[in-house]
């Protein structure tokens, strides 16, 4: 509900907390710090950093964050501000603390995709229910402006498909993997030693951070309560360079792709890599860039894409949250609200339909081709094409490249294992969505 703003409180600094001073964190203190006046200007009001919560304050060592606003008490520095930045991670504190700054009066703006694919809902209902405003648009994407298009731009539009490439790491990886013909452990260690990836990569290259960010694209899009769990989840640690230049020969490049669907049976939310072709706009994507393609109904097609990742990439769109709630409040108003209303159904994983290409080792003798094709017919699957490869350094063996029409990933997997025990065949070698131009 908006209110007549008086003279006296348009003079009255907006009060805004920092929780967490890393990377990303102190990013944002120095924009709010360097960029003081100019944002004061654009808001229309006067802001003002109150206190920076860290863990320990003799690690701070920016010389834009102020010694005195230092502070070790995250709960009391939460009460006392107007904005509550939380840039700490993971689910707790994070939760707690943000559930009492909504329920202290306080608006949110947080990066925190894990939390938001865990408990979104419940702290979209908070700020709802106290009249407050929750905003993330740093959450997926980094810089890129995608949370705000699917929650404010294409509200009146139906958005029917969103798929996209949402971890830097895995980009990178799979770029390096394709350009360079190099194996995913090598391309792996070369990311870590430029700082494109973790110590620990697993999040990143197991899909969890995509599909954290699959869950929170799914709610916006579907206006449903889609969770991280609903999210089926397949990384990137078993993509081969055989896999990489089936890829090649098929005209197809191999991403990870986070991908949320309406279809009439439901929604679907994976993240997979996927063989996606050479003319497609996320197949120009190199690095750690990310993309976000968008599929609405009246509004067509549209792409978002930039640095997804890095401390002032997302700093800028962290501040780009803070200002536009700060204008709310020099106001007296309210952003929007996310109404999850739709309770449209969630499909299981496997009932997900695609294309699919599988790589199978048989014997190099007569009749395995039809005994293959016979597999994929007791199972139901439309044979697309057949590409046969003859290796070279497995004499007697070749190699099959299968592409179905559009099945269900169930049904595949079930052929898979039929093969398996198939006596012509050495093994099948693996299975990938393949996306048609």
């Amino acid at each position: 509900m908006s209110h007549v703003v008086s003279p006296r409180e348009a003079a009255t600094p907006i009060r805004v907390a920092l929780l967490g001073a890393g990377t990303v964190g102190s990013q944002t203190a120095r924009l709010l710090v360097e960029q003081a006046q100019d944002l004061s200007a654009r808001i229309g009001r006067p802001m003002q950093l109150v206190g920076v919560s860290v863990l320990d304050p003799d690690e701070v060592t920016v010389p834009w964050i102020d010694k005195s606003l230092l502070t070790t008490n995250s709960e009391e520095l939460v009460t006392r501000a107007d904005i509550v930045i939380e840039l700490i991670g993971g689910i707790e504190p994070a939760r707690t603390l943000l559930l009492k700054a909504l329920n202290s009066g306080a608006s949110v703006v947080t990066a925190n995709k894990a939390l938001l694919a865990t408990h979104g809902p419940e702290l979209y209902k908070a700020a709802a229910e106290n009249g407050v405003d929750i905003y993330f648009e740093a959450a997926v994407g980094g810089a890129i402006p995608i949370v705000r298009p699917l929650r404010e731009s294409l509200v009146g539009d139906r958005v029917n498909r969103v798929m996209g490439i949402v971890n830097g790491t895995t980009n990178y990886i799979l770029d390096e993997m394709t350009l360079k013909g190099i194996t995913f452990d090598e391309a792996l260690k070369d990311a870590q030693a430029k700082g494109f990836a973790e110590a620990d990569p697993t999040a990143d290259i197991e899909g969890f951070d995509a599909a954290a960010k699959a869950a929170i694209i799914a709610c916006l899009s579907f206006h449903t309560d889609v969770r991280m769990d609903d999210v089926r989840t397949e990384g990137i640690s078993h993509v081969t360079a055989s896999d990489i230049a089936a890829a090649k020969a098929l005209n197809r490049v191999i991403k990870l792709l986070a991908v949320v669907t309406r279809t009439e049976k439901g929604i679907t939310a994976g993240v997979y890599p996927a063989m996606i072709p050479l003319n497609h706009p996320l197949a120009a994507v190199h690095g750690s860039f990310n993309a976000v393609f968008v599929e609405a109904e009246a509004a067509g097609d549209l792409m978002f894409y930039g640095q997804g990742a890095g401390g002032a990439p997302t700093a800028s769109a962290v501040v780009g949250d803070v200002v536009s709630e700060a204008r709310h409040l020099s106001h007296g108003s309210l952003g929007p609200d996310i109404p999850l209303y739709a309770n449209l159904p969630i499909l299981e994983g496997d009932e997900d339909e695609s294309s699919f290409v599988m790589r199978v080792l048989v014997l190099d003798a007569p009749g395995v081709l039809a005994k293959v094709s016979q597999t994929f017919a007791n199972h139901g699957i439309s044979i697309k094409a057949v590409t046969q490869l003859q290796l070279k350094d497995k004499d007697g063996y070749n190699e099959l490249w299968i592409t179905t029409h559009v099945v269900s990933e169930k049904s595949v997997h079930e052929t898979a294992k039929d093969l398996d025990n198939l006596v012509p065949i050495q093994s099948v070698l693996s299975i990938m969505r393949i996306f048609e131009d």
